[in-house]
């Protein structure tokens, strides 16, 4: 029989197809690694390991899963675990360092574009006469600068753009560490792709009107600066003026590096408790941080920065006109009484990038002021045990004045009483009825006011001292039931003594019958 059977398996397994084993060998690894990992995405294909066997040629050894070294297996991936948090970190700290040199190279380029604004009009003399033109050395020195300015601020903006690319870089590096090791063309999305090239372009706006000058005037001997009034070529410093005020697109980059080197981030404790709770550690939950602990400085530092920047803008906007506000104090002023929404017309912008600049500081005037009422009403109020102590006193108070107005409401109905009976004049009986309303209905309003008091006070009855009401009631209720359960424990050891006792006393009955029974006969 045990040769039968023998032959019988061998048969069997001859008739197998030839990728069976490979299979079920397949099938056993890829439960193992699923179950080991316990990843959303797995790296093994299950319903396609037949495929994979067949095209590797149907040499399992290609999969690396033994199932009797699951201790070294789980050591390795909680080694490739650490090694993942490692490069986690040195990622974030390549952000940071980036997002701080693209903030820096974004600030220099606004400064030396400011530089090159204010400084052109020095630089350059206007021409009086034909004789003048001879002798330009100024001139061409003055060109000469300009164009070393100009220079700068491209070279500026073409190190910015080499950070953004370089942080984005990193960026896409620590997407692709965060999900295992994933391919990096799944990280360019469609959204991804449209802002970083709307960052580019917005990174990449400086001003070029001095090479476009340079260009289209190469072989005169001189060629006045886009900075005049009285250029020839206005759609060039029309243009020249709009890329200027554009610049100040790039301090978009304050809020990303604000957001990368605030506490909230870079605290363990803040992302593990935001991590359990799924908030998103974005910049508008760090500017709501910084407006909850620093709100007057936060709002301070604002306001001041918009000033200055409004103004700026303000006098380059309105530097092609001869006009008060191209002058820095006129525009201070205009700025600040529009952002005030004062508004007393006495000055007034005559251009349209001008009225844009104004309309736009009304619009953060208002904004601002709301966020100002905001933070003077949280300083204002008080807290809970200001609240608590208050809400007790006035609570006493109206508990007074409602024991006087009872006492007047008997008064009153007494002195009615009595001068019915003593049978007074029709004023005097008038008078007291007079009173005894007035006591009922002060009576009435301070009991009104009470009520109204206490709905309020419970209704501000926060959640610890609920928990404290709550644990105490619970504790309560457990040691009732401890001694609930301590008297049942006694009522059962009495009953089994007066079972016991009952036996006894049934024994003892037993015997009396028994010995009274013999004595009988």
């Amino acid at each position: 029989m045990s040769g039968g059977q023998e032959g019988t398996g061998h048969a069997r397994e001859r008739s197998r197809p030839p990728g069976s084993d490979e299979r079920r060998k397949g099938r056993l690894v890829c439960a193992l690694e699923m179950e080991m990992t316990k990843r959303a995405i797995s790296k093994v294909d299950c319903g396609n390991f037949d495929g994979l066997v067949h095209r590797n040629g149907g040499d399992s050894a290609e999969v690396s899963v033994p199932v009797s070294l699951h201790g070294k297996r789980g050591t390795q991936m909680e080694g490739d675990n650490l090694y993942r948090l490692r490069d986690r970190k040195f990622l974030l700290e390549d952000k940071k360092r980036l997002c701080a040199l693209s903030l820096g190279s974004a600030l220099l380029g606004i400064l030396l574009m400011i530089l090159h604004t204010e400084m052109c009009p020095f630089f350059y003399k206007p021409i009086l006469d034909k004789a003048a033109k001879k002798n330009n050395k100024d001139c061409m020195k003055g060109t000469d600068i300009a164009l070393i300015m100009n220079c700068s601020i491209t070279l500026s903006t073409g190190c910015l753009l080499i950070f953004i690319i370089a942080f984005h870089y990193k960026d896409i590096r620590l997407f692709i560490n965060d999900h295992n090791q994933v391919d990096w063309r799944i990280a360019m999305t469609s959204h991804r792709v449209f802002l970083i090239t709307l960052e580019l372009l917005a990174c990449a706006i400086h001003p070029v009107g001095t090479y476009w000058e340079v260009g289209l005037n190469g072989n005169s001997s001189f060629s006045p600066p886009l900075c005049d009034s009285n250029h020839h070529n206005a759609a060039l410093a029309n243009l020249e003026l709009l890329l200027s005020v554009l610049m100040f697109l790039r301090l978009y980059l304050v809020h990303r590096a604000v957001l990368l080197h605030s506490k909230v981030l870079l605290s363990a404790s803040y992302r593990s408790i935001g991590s359990l709770n799924n908030i998103n550690f974005t910049f508008r939950f760090v500017l709501k941080v910084l407006m909850n602990k620093y709100p007057a400085r936060t709002l301070l530092v604002f306001i001041l920065f918009f000033w200055l920047t409004a103004s700026w803008m303000l006098t380059l906007c309105e530097r092609q006109t001869a006009g008060s506000t191209d002058h820095m104090e006129t525009a201070l002023w205009l700025i600040a009484i529009t952002f005030l929404t004062v508004g007393y017309g006495d000055v007034a912008p005559k251009t349209s990038c001008g009225k844009s600049v104004c309309l736009f500081t009304g619009v953060m005037g208002v904004a601002c002021t709301a966020m100002l009422v905001a933070v003077v009403t949280k300083k204002l109020a008080l807290n809970k045990g200001e609240k608590h102590v208050h809400f007790f006193m006035l609570d006493i108070q109206i508990s007074k004045g409602i024991r006087h107005a009872a006492a007047n409401v008997l008064r009153e109905c007494w002195l009615l009483h009595r001068a019915n009976l003593t049978k007074g004049t029709r004023g005097e009986h008038r008078r007291h009825q007079r009173c005894l309303l007035e006591a009922i209905r002060v009576f009435r309003h301070l009991r009104l006011k009470q009520r109204k008091l206490r709905d309020y006070v419970s209704e501000m009855v926060d959640l610890p001292k609920m928990q404290m009401i709550m644990c105490d009631l619970s504790a309560n209720w457990n040691n009732s039931y401890r001694e609930l359960e301590q008297r049942i424990l006694s009522m059962e050891q009495k009953l089994e003594e007066l079972s016991r006792s009952f036996q006894e006393t049934s024994k003892l009955l037993s015997q009396v019958l028994r010995h009274r029974n013999q004595e009988i006969r």
